[in-house]
């Protein structure tokens, strides 16, 4: 009884071992073929093949089965080179649809480079390695030499791989419009488990089709350092990654580098062929879901619009045992999968305990579409974050939607039989439908959105089939319009109608998919204009996309000094007041007129001239005489002029280089009476020291008729004055580290310091462009003086103290009336001394 105990357990452990064997081979009933590996690739170029190393072939054809039964894969392209060396022995009989009859050969190079992605012969000693040696390419010449295509060749050539024996079907080309014809090849392709696989387009915008229906698998492009080229098109349709940049056969019979997701996708192609090679039972949606579940996650973790599922791993899908529901554990919301608003998958809960959530981030507010399909028509329970609540799963095919704001949602699925214990698998498909725009009900003329007579922007949708969306602006004033319409995705060619009542209309279609489209500038009179917004012709399905509708309106502007083209015309221009004037035609001339009641500066400022226009100024006496001539700068927008005249009056002619009419522009004339030179100290308390200085050439302004008197007095422009003023002439060679003798004050700074005026500081610097202080201000002129200050009496100001290092100059100079303080009782030395301040201290030492 012992012993055959012991054989029973040893019988049952060698068929628990079998059994396991054969659940990590043979999973879903998907054994593999016995395998015999490729020998790694000898092929004298397959060093410039970096990519294949990128997604791992050498460790893919080790682990791939050495099948004899040739896989065929469809290149709907631009035909084959028939007789390149590297793939004629690897070809099947295709169909040119351009020219029936005649042999698919290619006129362009572009499917040649496609098949020998997939498909050159490995090991021959010729050129490349293709990635699947068991795949057979069937040429399908479905493109014009330059490369262009229509959906009608394009879904004809699918037909035709389909139902002349092609597992897959490569699709190294797009178009950025959705058809119901070309999603019904799609769904054909499907229901004959056969595997589409296409690029997502190289234009950095919205994925084309047919890579954007759910069932195709959608193939971008990454750089060498795996990430995403800028280029490869991007959205909620992307499945794969593979790399960009490849080196493979040329037309000719030759080899080349090429680049594009157009190389990308047969990639994908390859690793299928060999995929399928290898599990032989897989259905189309079975080897789909192997390659996404096998790919190297690139971005934040899980699906992402920029990157997909990840980088093509080859070596993982030869390796890694498929998974009939890839994104578990996901029971939780915490542990929720990314979910794409246009997507297809297949999963499985494994009981009535099972629950799969996906979180689905939906890219404009609108509405979720699922349809779910059960493996054996059991209801599906789904609750959405958002609150709704359905049963699907029973009938064939069971759809609800859903209400979604921009931004993330979260859906539960779980078994509405609550006893239920086995799996149940399901598929599930998602859609996305972008929301009604407020303007709608707006499709016909006379259904027209009013809106304000005024320049706007406003963004809108197609959410409908044949949407088109009208607008009307009831314009009451002459003047200017321009209309322009940009779109935030390729799969709007924006067209622009516009058409006054009553008139005839014209259309603004100039440019491509997703390009902005301008009217030109029209002059509009008062009247209903109608503007509609629309797809091209041929693009009639809903998009997910919005437009932007920019409307540039300028009611025409009246020049209110007109007429003043003659100078007995002049409009007078008051001291400071503000002109507003337009130049109606190219040789319109304004004539002004001022006054200057003072000999000073006359301030003439132009502003608001459009920057597209030259504004010519002339200046004349009362007697006509030219006195000076300015313009402004043709990217310019102002004009200011300063001029010094006498008493009297005196005129402005202004001239354009061309009219205008939408943008007015101003006129504004000054005067300011020039004392001792200066415009701005008229008045001021310091006024007749300032003056006085500037007699004797001791203190000067800044060279535009300004003193700034109330502006801080720095030290080296206060030894510079002091230089002046007491005409001293030795110097002395300095040595403070911050004053070489480049600087603009050094000679002025070498006589103060060797007059003893001025010191620098105990670190060995000078510090010329330090505001001074008050307290040094007056140790500067004690020192003119020869005042060393005195120790007896109390400090004279409330802030001094006995401590204070300047205190005997402050007593000195207080005792002997010099200065006064502040009325509070204060001098405040360390506050910074104005050049007003500083002048009149100088001007009263000179004075003594």
């Amino acid at each position: 009884m012992m012993k055959k105990a012991c054989d029973f357990m040893k019988l049952t452990t060698t068929l628990l071992l079998l059994a396991l064997i054969l659940l990590t081979t043979d999973t879903m009933g998907l054994a593999p073929k016995a395998e015999a590996a490729y020998a790694q690739s000898s092929d004298p170029m397959r060093v410039k093949q970096v990519y294949l190393d990128t997604i791992h072939m050498n460790e893919a054809w080790a682990a791939a089965a050495d099948s004899t039964t040739p896989i065929v894969v469809a290149v709907v392209d631009t035909g084959v080179d028939l007789t390149h060396p590297d793939l004629a022995g690897n070809l099947v009989e295709g169909k040119n649809l351009l020219q029936p009859g005649s042999k698919p050969a290619d006129d362009n190079g572009h499917g040649t480079n496609v098949a020998g992605i997939i498909a050159a012969t490995l090991n021959n000693d010729k050129g490349i390695a293709g990635i699947a040696p068991n795949a057979k390419i069937m040429p399908i010449k479905a493109l014009e030499a330059d490369g262009t295509g229509g959906e009608a060749r394009l879904g004809e050539g699918i037909r035709y791989a389909v139902d002349h024996g092609a597992k897959i079907v490569v699709l190294s080309l797009g178009l950025n419009k959705y058809s119901t014809y070309m999603a019904d090849i799609v769904q054909y392709a499907e229901d004959h488990d056969v595997l589409l696989v296409a690029a997502v387009g190289n234009e950095g915008t919205s994925v084309k089709y047919p890579a954007a229906y759910p069932t195709v698998l959608a193939v971008g492009g990454v750089t060498p350092d795996k990430r995403a080229d800028l280029r490869s098109n991007s959205g909620p349709e992307l499945d794969l990654m593979a790399p960009w940049d490849v080196y493979t056969t040329a037309l000719g019979g030759g080899y080349q580098y090429q680049n594009g997701s157009s190389m990308s996708a047969p990639q994908v192609a390859g690793a299928a062929a060999l995929v399928w090679a290898k599990y032989p039972a897989m259905r189309a949606y079975q080897v789909r879901d192997l390659l996404e579940q096998t790919a190297e996650d690139l971005g934040p973790k899980g699906w992402d619009a920029t990157t997909g599922y990840g980088l093509l791993r080859v070596d993982l899908a030869l390796t890694q045992p498929y998974s009939e529901d890839r994104f578990e554990p996901n029971n939780r919301q915490d542990q929720a999968t990314k979910l794409s608003v246009h997507d297809s998958l297949h999963a499985t809960l494994s009981s009535a305990q099972d629950q799969d959530w996906f979180a689905i981030d939906a890219p404009y507010d609108g509405t979720i579409e699922m349809m779910l399909r059960s493996g054996d028509n059991t209801g599906i329970r789904v609750n959405t974050s958002t609150g709704a609540t359905f049963t699907a799963g029973e009938a064939a095919d069971s759809t609800v939607e859903f209400q979604v704001k921009k931004g993330r949602s979260y859906v539960q699925l779980q078994t509405v039989n609550r006893s239920r214990t086995s799996p149940l698998s399901y598929s599930l498909f998602t859609n996305f439908k972008i929301y009604r725009d407020p303007f709608e009900d707006n499709d016909k003329q006379y259904k027209a959105f009013t809106l304000p007579a005024r320049s706007q922007t406003i963004r809108g949708t197609f959410h409908q089939k044949g949407d088109v969306d009208w607008f009307v602006l009831p314009i009451e004033e002459s003047g200017t319009l321009r209309v322009r319409m940009s779109t935030d995705t390729a799969r709007i060619d924006p067209a622009i109608f516009i058409q006054k009542e009553g008139e005839k209309g014209q259309t603004i279609d100039q440019s491509g998919d997703g390009v902005l489209e301008i009217s030109p500038q029209m002059d509009v009179l008062p009247g209903q204009y109608y503007i509609r917004v629309s797809n091209a012709k041929d693009y009639i399905e809903p998009i997910t996309g919005e437009y932007a509708l920019e409307i540039e309106y300028n009611p025409k502007l009246i020049d209110p000094n007109e007429p003043n083209d003659k100078p007995y015309q002049a409009t007078f221009a008051g001291a400071f007041s503000e002109y507003q004037g337009l130049m109606h035609k190219n040789d319109d001339v304004d004539w002004f007129q001022f006054r200057m009641d003072k000999d000073g500066l006359a301030q003439i400022s132009l502003t608001n001239i459009p920057t597209s226009r030259t504004l010519y100024a002339t200046v004349y006496d009362s007697s006509l005489q030219e006195l000076a001539y300015f313009k402004s700068d043709y990217s310019a927008d102002s004009l200011y002029i300063e001029k010094t005249l006498g008493q009297g009056s005196y005129y402005i002619k202004l001239q354009a280089d061309k009219w205008f009419l939408s943008q007015m522009y101003r006129l504004k004339v000054g005067s300011y009476p020039l004392v001792s030179g200066f415009i701005d100290i008229d008045g001021h308390w310091a006024v007749d020291a300032i003056s006085k200085l500037t007699q004797i050439g001791a203190i000067s302004g800044y060279g535009n008729y300004r003193f700034a008197p109330d502006q801080m007095i720095t030290r080296a422009e206060a030894a510079s004055v002091m230089a002046k003023a007491f005409q001293l002439s030795k110097q002395k060679q300095l040595h403070f580290s911050d004053l070489s003798d480049s600087h603009w004050a050094y000679e002025s700074v070498a006589k103060a310091v060797q007059a003893g005026l001025l010191d620098g500081y105990p670190d060995g610097t000078f510090q010329p462009d330090r505001p001074m202080t008050r307290m040094e201000m007056i140790q500067m002129l004690a020192r003119s003086m020869n005042m060393t200050g005195k120790r007896r009496g109390n400090s004279p100001f409330y802030d001094v103290s006995e401590t204070y290092w300047g205190v005997g100059i402050l007593k000195q100079m207080w005792a002997d009336g010099w200065i006064q303080g502040y009325p509070d009782g204060t001098f405040r030395p360390e506050e910074e001394t104005t050049r007003a301040e500083f002048t009149a201290m100088l001007a009263k030492v000179i004075d003594r």
